[in-house]
């Protein structure tokens, strides 16, 4: 049986990002999604306040990169 288990939109927590940057080539990846989504999800996952990162438009992104790099 093959599990898969997302977080919704709520999970997501100023800084939540960070802990992954440690990944070899997070940092990379994370920067061409940026580049490819036109939003910079390293700002926002890691720099921004719980209000900026509350908007839909950001947190979908963010939690959806969070999932590929774990």
């Amino acid at each position: 049986m093959l599990v898969l288990v997302a977080p919704g939109q709520g999970a997501q927590t100023p800084g939540f990002l960070t802990p992954w940057l440690e990944l070899p080539g997070a940092a990379e990846r994370l920067a061409g999604w940026s580049e490819t989504i036109g939003l910079d999800l390293v700002h926002y996952g890691t720099k921004a306040d719980a209000d900026a990162i509350r908007d839909t438009a950001v947190a979908q992104p963010l939690l959806v990169a969070a999932g590929l790099l774990s």
